[in-house]
């Protein structure tokens, strides 16, 4: 069996995520298209809640290309990085009087694809 390195991809994906899909979506911005190495620096020093999962999840999709695939970590992109809402945790904030007040807290689901790098 032939294999063709040069469309390999890995993912890695990270469900109910305390954080709205906004806030992840800012960082997610800044490191779609990027090198492996470029997206670890870029999310080392944002000052973002955001940045410590999206880390995680980008090294362990790094990782699993390594591990999987046999790829050096240095040649890989982010070919592909989305975030989707995930479920929304209802809870009530109790307020005067005896009524209740509804806090929603979002949750999002990130997905990081890494691919080879086309030479």
């Amino acid at each position: 069996m032939k294999t063709n390195y040069l469309n390999l991809e890995t993912r890695a994906l990270a469900k109910h995520i305390g954080i709205s899909a906004s806030k992840v979506r800012r960082v997610i911005n800044q490191i779609r298209g990027r090198s492996y190495e470029q997206a670890l620096m870029i999310l080392e020093f944002m000052p973002y809640r955001a940045c410590y999962p999206i880390l995680q999840l980008v090294s362990s999709a790094a990782a699993n290309a390594s591990h999987n695939l046999g790829l050096n970590k240095a040649d890989l992109i982010i070919s592909e990085a989305k975030v989707d809402e995930g479920t929304t945790l209802k809870r009530f904030q109790p307020r005067a009087q005896g009524r209740g007040y509804p806090i929603h807290k979002p949750t999002s689901h990130i997905t990081i694809v890494i691919k080879k790098k086309s030479t």
